[in-house]
C-alpha cells in the first residue's frame, strides 16, 4: 500500500489532542451516559465519531482535489492554515473559562432528551468549528498527488481516533476519578493541545523556508 506514513502520523497526533481536549462534545457524551447508561453513551460516541468522520473524509478529498487542480493554491492554503493553527492554539490556551460556561449552559438545557446517537452526531456534524479545524490541520498535511490510500487513511484515522476516545469516556472513564482528574486539569490538557498546534504550525513554516 502506498501510504505517506509521516502525513498519517502528523494528522493522527493533532486528531488525538483535539479529541481529548475537554469541551461541549465531552459534556454531551457524559450527559448521555449518565442519563441513559453506557449503551446510550456508546451510541452517542459512535454518532459523534461518524459526524466527525464525514467532515474529515470530505475535507481530505475536497482539499486534495483542489490542490491537484490548482497547485498554486497550495502555499496560500498553507499560510491560511498556519494562521488558523496559531489562532486555535491561542483559543485552546485561553479556553477554560468559555468551556465552563458551555458546561453550565448544556447542563441547564431544558430541551427534551434525544437519542444518544443523534445527539452525538449533531454536536459534531453541525459544528462548523470542526470543519475549520480540519481544514487548518489538513492543509499542512496533504500534498498534491497523494495516493488514494493515504487520503482515505487520514480521513478514517480521524474518525477512529474521535470514536475511540469517546467510547473510552463512555465505557471506562464515566463514574471514575480519572474523568474528574481530566476535567479538573482541563487547563493543562488545553495548553498541551495549544503547544502541539503551535509546534505543528512552526514546523510547517520552517519546512517551507528551509
Amino acid at each position: 500500500m502506498d501510504i505517506a506514513w509521516e502525513a498519517l502520523l502528523a494528522a493522527g497526533t493533532v486528531f488525538f489532542f483535539g479529541a481529548i481536549s475537554p469541551g461541549p462534545s465531552l459534556i454531551i457524551v457524559l450527559r448521555n451516559t449518565m442519563l441513559g447508561g453506557r449503551k446510550q453513551g456508546v451510541a452517542c460516541a459512535f454518532g459523534h465519531g461518524i459526524g466527525f468522520g464525514i467532515y474529515a473524509i470530505s475535507a481530505v478529498f475536497g482539499l486534495v482535489i483542489l490542490l491537484d487542480n490548482n497547485p498554486q493554491i497550495f502555499h496560500i492554503l498553507q499560510y491560511i492554515g498556519i494562521v488558523l493553527l496559531i489562532f486555535y492554539g491561542w483559543k485552546m490556551w485561553h479556553a477554560i473559562v468559555a468551556e465552563k460556561h458551555d458546561e453550565i449552559d448544556i447542563a441547564q438545557s431544558t430541551q427534551p432528551q434525544r437519542q444518544g446517537f443523534i445527539e452525538g452526531f449533531s454536536i459534531a456534524f453541525f459544528n462548523p468549528k470542526i470543519a475549520l479545524f480540519l481544514v487548518a490541520v489538513l492543509a499542512q498535511v496533504l500534498k498534491p498527488g497523494m495516493s488514494f490510500e493515504t487520503k482515505i487513511s487520514i480521513g478514517v484515522l480521524g474518525m477512529l481516533i474521535d470514536t475511540t476516545w469517546y467510547l473510552f469516556v463512555a465505557i471506562a472513564l464515566t463514574g471514575t476519578s480519572a474523568l474528574d482528574k481530566l476535567r479538573n486539569n482541563a487547563v493543562i490538557v488545553n495548553r498541551i493541545t495549544a503547544v502541539v498546534l503551535w509546534s505543528f504550525a512552526g514546523a510547517v513554516l520552517l519546512a517551507m523556508y528551509s
